[in-house]
């Protein structure tokens, strides 16, 4: 089971880490969502996210 608490902190580990990539599920209504409910973000954290994913792969010397 995922907790949706450490997608963030545990992908900016990740691509800290070297990762070439992450799946991270994404649901407009993570509480009605068929499979994986507790970890689905909504939209708009997933874009707030990528700006700091974006910082960290600018910190690492790479893109996203």
């Amino acid at each position: 089971m995922g907790v949706r608490d450490y997608i963030g902190p545990m992908a900016r580990a990740g691509l800290a880490a070297g990762a070439d990539g992450l799946i991270i599920e994404v649901h407009p209504n993570p509480a009605v969502a068929l499979s994986d409910a507790h970890q689905a973000l909504l939209p708009v954290s997933m874009a707030h996210l990528m700006k700091e994913l974006r910082r960290v792969a600018e910190a690492g010397g790479r893109t996203l």
